[in-house]
């Protein structure tokens, strides 16, 4: 295939409709909510409520049952290589510092803690501006089930049994919701239930029976023709008999990213059926994976139905993400019995260095990556596009527990390129916070990529004739350029920011802390308290910490709301990347799911 880099016309024109999608699907940790409590689905539902939670799932006979699970691969776990640094004993200074440091993330998440608490018990979300709360994950409890394990990894122990009083009253048979995430309920909920289980060290059976019982109902969603699983769901419909079909239009990460979470609910009650339902997905994916228009990579949008991917656009990003993160985490959680996963991974990765990671354009002329997008056009031309997000930050994190696990060393390098390029997208914002997604110039050559000033320019220049910014004007192309700069308060570098907000997300620090774990570079704990201090002063208010409106703006507005995953996992990041040596979570004992919820590793 001809091999195209460029950020004008059609990969710009690409951009906003794999925006567009992101937005109007209600993609994981970009939904929203409408005041008449409708949203648009996937699967083409209207998320209609029932009043007081009157209907409850039972249930139903299968369609499509089962008649020979796929088995958990079974025998002594393979050996695989150390992921973390040794750490030495530290010096008393040093200890001084990390220890304060460590202290400012406790008293953050105890002031979060403590205004849900007061604000939003057992609701999904508290509203940290106005004191309210929302409910938006099938209103059971999500901060409180999702931040069960930072509680007892912080050491709060009481606080931890004093929630489990309240989980164990948690009715997962009924909902106000009629269409539930299937994925958004497994990372969060299923996932939280299986790593407070396993953190605790099984000594609260309550939490076992609870994920037991959501993934018994979760379960039904794969009573299909092909058993690839409804992942907008209409769970009323399954518990009244109803046939069902997996959706013709889904996306990647969500029907791709449940293996974690089910395998290890398939480890831990023996059951094997769990882990059926998800093998099964791998191997469609696996089959089809040199079939697609990128080989080696999956299409944003797969027809799950009929297992069809030919669509276009190929990402690490928004709506991607977390499939090919689990991958090398899947061979951890499998003991590396197969090399199955290792396989696809590798087969994967080559790919993406090639046509997504690219070397943005720096004032400093930093050497580091970003990870983009890409379309394959009618022609099979791949047109790369320098199109930044915050939710790809994770790939730093992926490509160096690979490296480690895979033994690919030169992968290691490109593992901090990535963490790198996310550092220096904070720190290239007046309030060192970076944007949601944003545009740069891409250097071709990665050895060719010396700041150049017109170049930049001309870049801004390209990127506002693609999206038709430039309009007819008294100014020249140079003054538009500079007027640009001005209005869209365009740092060095960047070329457009698509969205400038920041909702309180973890995949920069969560790069950052496994780095740090895997290199033991004191200089990653600085970029994660420079980090830290920057978004606590900006989103911090008086009953917990809120999303900001605007990261290019010097005092930017708060916006009246924090998603479960900011204690779940941004904390306890911050939290882990200070405490003493890597014991605590060591990487080498646990996989954490894309909610950040630890499982324990077979072993």
């Amino acid at each position: 295939m001809l091999f195209v880099r460029r950020w004008i016309s059609t990969s710009a024109l690409t951009s906003g409709i794999i925006f567009t999608f992101w937005y109007l699907f209600n993609y994981r940790r970009l939904h929203f909510t409408v005041s008449s409590g409708s949203e648009v689905t996937l699967g083409g539902l209207p998320n209609e409520q029932y009043p007081n939670n009157t209907f409850h799932w039972t249930k139903a006979a299968e369609h499509y049952p089962v008649t020979s699970f796929i088995p958990l691969p079974s025998g002594q776990p393979a050996k695989i290589p150390r992921i973390q640094h040794t750490f030495l004993p530290e010096t008393q200074k040093a200890r001084s510092v990390r220890e304060e440091r460590l202290q400012n993330v406790r008293a953050s998440f105890l002031h979060c803690w403590d205004g849900y608490k007061k604000n939003a018990w057992m609701r999904d979300e508290v509203a940290p501006v106005t004191g309210g709360y929302r409910n938006t994950f099938g209103g059971w409890s999500a901060t409180l089930v999702d931040t069960l394990d930072t509680l007892w990894i912080i050491g709060l122990k009481d606080e931890f049994e004093m929630a489990l009083m309240d989980v164990a009253n948690i009715d997962f048979t009924t909902t106000a919701e009629r269409t539930l995430n299937v994925f958004e309920t497994t990372i969060r909920y299923l996932g939280g239930l299986l790593s407070a289980y396993d953190i605790s060290d099984a000594k609260y059976p309550v939490l076992l029976e609870k994920a037991s019982e959501l993934g018994e109902m979760l379960y039904a969603a794969f009573d299909t023709p092909n058993r690839m699983p409804i992942t907008r769901w209409d769970w009323r419909s399954s518990a009244l008999g109803k046939g069902q079909e997996a959706d013709e239009t889904v996306l990647v990460a969500e029907i791709g990213s449940l293996t974690l979470e089910f395998t290890r609910l398939s480890q831990l009650t023996g059951d094997p059926k769990y882990f059926d339902a998800v093998q099964r997905i791998t191997d469609e994916f696996e089959r089809s994976q040199q079939k697609t228009r990128l080989p080696g990579m999956w299409p944003v949008f797969i027809n799950a139905r009929e297992l069809i991917f030919d669509y276009s656009s190929f990402t690490l990003g928004g709506m991607s993400d977390s499939l090919y993160e689990y991958l090398p985490k899947q061979h951890l959680m499998l003991g590396g019995l197969t090399q199955q996963y290792r396989k696809i991974y590798e087969a994967s990765i080559d790919v993406i260095k090639k046509h997504i990671f690219y070397r943005p354009l720096t004032q400093n002329n930093q050497d580091v990556l970003l990870s983009g997008s890409a379309r394959v056009n009618s022609m099979d031309a791949i047109i790369s596009e320098p199109q930044a997000q915050h939710l790809a930050c994770f790939t730093g994190g992926m490509v160096g527990i690979a490296a480690r696990i895979f033994d690919r060393p030169d992968d290691l390098v490109t593992a901090r390129k990535l963490v790198d390029g996310c550092i220096w997208a904070y720190n290239n914002t007046v309030t060192g916070i970076m944007p949601e997604t944003f545009h740069t110039v891409s250097c071709d050559d990665p050895t060719d990529c010396q700041w150049d000033q017109r170049r930049w320019h001309s870049a801004i220049a390209s990127r506002q004739l693609d999206t038709g910014a430039m309009t007819a004007t008294s100014l020249t192309i140079d003054q538009r350029v500079q007027y640009n700069i001005k209005a869209k308060r365009l740092s060095p570098g960047f070329t457009d920011i698509g969205d400038r907000r920041y909702i309180l997300r973890p995949e920069a620090i969560e790069s950052i802390f496994i780095l740090y774990r895997i290199t033991g570079d004191p200089a990653l704990q600085d970029h994660a308290w420079h980090i830290f201090r920057r978004i606590d002063h900006h989103t911090r208010t008086p009953i917990a910490n809120a999303a900001i409106d605007d990261v290019t703006a010097p005092h930017p507005k708060k916006v009246d709301s924090m998603e479960s995953f900011w204690t779940a996992e941004t904390l306890k990041y911050f939290y882990l990347i200070f405490s003493e040596g890597g014991g605590l979570v060591s990487l080498d004992e646990w996989v954490l799911n894309t909610e950040a919820h630890p499982l324990r590793r077979p072993a």
